[in-house]
């Protein structure tokens, strides 16, 4: 596939703010002009792509049409749910200290449990009534709960189940949600056996909101670089905003800083700069992107070995892949030192669930290592606060196997401790990503910068390596795995703008490459959307097979054998359309 060296014009920064462009479309699934060519361009042009999509995080705001990050509204909102952590903190604190129990006063809920940390468990999303009996569970006894939920396009019923318990019970409960999306945008399908939807919820919110007995952060930052994909922008952005809002209350404790609307902003810029510094490496992020694709396209794998939390970083950007890209799980893999005693998560090693859930660099060594070679791209992925000699120790046994080795790690800058490891590292690598910073911020800023940046760093390398496999048709995810209604609902949007067919024809296209059939049965029209998706877990390819069939007329039979011979669905359309 011929690939051009393409720009982004900075013209197409604020179009997709138009009242007119995409207008039936969320902010969170509208394609991102920035990047419409992204499936024809260079390593190098992908990453000044997805480094101009990133910057509209922090985009001032062109008039009223939405409201950024870092707009006065958000900026007060948080302030005021920060306080909210600041009042928890100081009551939870001082009685531990009276108890002398050190029981954690924060607490996780992801739908799906651990596993969705490392394994697409994109179903539990369509369960509002498990995610308010994981909330209630999480909670027994508790008499003052600040719950934040997040739904980057408002739109998951195991959130909206969390939000609607958190309403009933708000004698307790004080819910915070999360996205990025305008509220007349979430999502207003009916969820099955419940009386509400996920707008219906947000629109409750919003009135409690006025006496803040609710709160709704919810900036456009927006379209994601590659349509639909939250794992992006989205998590960045849900990223700085728990953390700010954590740290400022943190602050506010135990070291008496007052909560301002100055120290919130600065935080933002700290963040906004982790962004720059980042992406000053484009050429060498290029380079590892382009090594990280040519092993996707000969079929090999991309590893990814990191030390403490940018390990977590690193096998939360390999898990996201399967769903994202329709990829297998050992097409890219995160390992972390130490395993799950390093993660510590509620459910402790999950590793008798196969190997997807082997986790820590022994399994690496014992179950990838002896059949890697040099078509693998390995990461090894630290800061200088690491064990370094550990590093080199590890990065020595994975070069006895192959040469395409290459690193990444932070540092502050005068930071000479492990220079002579670092040294040995950079001999057995091919390629080493310094990141230095010349301006270290206070220790734990200083860590989540590294982190961000990492996070911004392994989606540039993943995303782009997919990119260059042809995972990607313009700039939409084509071969997302239909595995939730949300999903469902994507792609059927998706094959409506791409084909330019009505919806009930997408729609029976979509159900036929679920039930691989060319006439579609009452039993399956009739069918609702949890059994469409329940059948499309075990496919593979449904939306590519449907928007082949229906840009040249084909029959899936055919559609499938012409994906066989080309799996690049823009390739496999223009090869039909020339034999027609």
């Amino acid at each position: 596939m011929a690939r051009s060296d393409g720009n982004c014009s900075l013209s197409t920064v604020h179009e997709w703010e138009s009242p007119d462009y995409e207008p039936l479309l969320p902010v969170s699934e509208k394609s991102n002009p920035l990047t419409r060519d992204i499936d024809r361009v260079s390593a190098g042009s992908i990453v000044r792509m997805l480094q101009a999509c990133d910057a509209q995080i922090f985009q001032e705001e062109k008039g009223n049409t939405y409201k950024g990050l870092l707009s006065d509204q958000v900026v007060k909102t948080m302030m005021e749910v920060t306080r909210r952590v600041e009042i928890i903190l100081k009551s939870g604190f001082n009685r531990e200290l009276k108890e002398l129990n050190q029981r954690s006063l924060y607490a996780y809920i992801i739908a799906g449990g651990d596993r969705a940390l490392f394994s697409s468990q994109e179903a539990p999303e369509d369960d509002p009534k498990l995610g308010a009996l994981s909330l209630k569970k999480v909670c027994e006894g508790k008499k003052r709960v600040l719950f934040i939920g997040i739904s980057c396009g408002l739109s998951a019923p195991f959130v909206a189940g969390q939000l609607d318990f958190c309403l009933q019970n708000h004698e307790v409960y004080t819910p915070v949600l999360v996205g990025f999306n305008p509220t007349h945008q979430a999502r207003d399908e009916p969820i099955p056996g419940c009386t509400f939807t996920f707008r219906s919820v947000v629109q409750r919110m919003q009135e409690l909101a006025k006496s803040q007995t609710a709160f709704l952060i919810n900036p456009a930052v927006g379209p994601e670089a590659i349509s639909g994909s939250s794992r992006m922008k989205g998590g960045s952005a849900t990223k700085l905003l728990l953390e700010i809002v954590l740290s400022a209350a943190h602050a506010a404790v135990f070291s008496h800083a007052p909560i301002t609307s100055t120290g919130i902003l600065q935080h933002m810029r700290a963040y906004e700069n982790a962004l720059d510094v980042t992406y000053a490496q484009s050429e060498a992020i290029s380079a590892l992107l382009e090594a990280a694709g040519q092993s996707l396209r000969c079929g090999r794998c991309v590893y990814y070995l990191g030390w403490g939390s940018l390990a977590l970083l690193g096998l939360i950007d390999a898990s996201e892949c399967k769903p994202t890209f329709g990829a297998d799980y050992k097409d890219v893999r995160g390992f972390i030192s130490g395993g799950y005693r390093e993660l510590n998560n509620n459910e402790g090693p999950l590793t008798s669930l196969g190997p997807e859930f082997c986790i820590a660099h022994e399994d690496f060594l014992h179950l990838v290592l002896p059949y890697l070679s040099d078509k693998d791209t390995v990461l090894l992925i630290y800061t200088h606060s690491d064990d370094v000699s550990e590093v080199v120790k590890l990065a020595s046994r994975v070069r006895e196997k192959t040469s395409n080795l290459h690193a990444v790690y932070h540092q502050a800058d005068g930071d000479t401790a492990a220079t002579v490891q670092q040294d040995d590292i950079n001999r057995l690598c091919l390629s080493t990503l310094k990141i230095t910073w010349l301006s270290p911020a206070p220790g734990s800023l200083l860590h989540m910068q590294w982190e961000l940046s990492t996070k911004l760093l392994l989606n540039a390398v993943s995303t782009g390596a997919h990119v260059l496999k042809g995972k990607i048709y313009q700039n939409h995810m084509i071969d997302v795995q239909v595995t939730n209604s949300k999903l469902y609902y994507r792609a059927s949007r998706l094959l409506q703008k791409l084909s330019g067919c009505p919806q009930h024809r997408c729609e029976e296209a979509l159900l036929k490459a679920i039930y691989r059939v060319d006439e579609l049965s009452t039993g399956i029209t009739s069918s609702d959307t949890a059994t469409h998706t329940r059948t499309a877990r075990s496919r593979t390819k449904v939306v590519p097979l449907a928007l082949v069939s229906l840009l040249t007329g084909c029959s899936l039979m055919e559609a499938e054998s012409h994906l066989e011979q080309q799996s690049i669905v823009r390739e496999a359309v223009a090869v039909i359309i020339d034999k027609a």
